[in-house]
């Protein structure tokens, strides 16, 4: 059982990294909610409230600039940090686009995974 506000939200529209982040991530006490676009990205997220977003670039309709934008004009929800991920080779200058507080270069080690999380979960206390 998760503790409360031990909570991820994953936006990608690759299932086969959903399925694998939520395994992962489950195994590690987080509740994992994931979705394959980032359509209405205010309503999931407010309605969620995670800890942590993982956002991917290429995602529908909008994208993933214009979704974490939108997370961090938001009053109640521009404090959630966000991860950008991709496999783009920009993915820093995107990252910083889009006003995510970190990113993750696609593929990714699980580990690297597991680290980059808590070490923003922890920056963000």
């Amino acid at each position: 059982m998760s503790s409360p506000g031990k909570r991820i939200a994953i936006f990608d529209d690759d299932e086969e990294i959903l399925a694998i982040c939520r395994f992962i991530l489950e195994e590690k006490g987080w509740e994992v909610f994931t979705f394959i676009d980032c359509n209405s990205v205010l309503e999931k997220v407010s309605t969620i409230l995670p800890q942590i977003i993982l956002m991917d670039n290429w995602i529908p309709d909008e994208g993933g600039i214009i979704a974490t934008r939108k997370l961090k004009k938001d009053e109640n929800l521009k404090n959630i940090p966000v991860i950008y991920f991709s496999a783009n080779s920009d993915i820093e200058l995107l990252a910083s686009h889009a006003g995510a507080e970190t990113y993750l270069s696609k593929p990714f080690d699980i580990d690297d995974l597991e680290t980059l999380i808590n070490t923003v979960v922890l920056n963000n206390k």
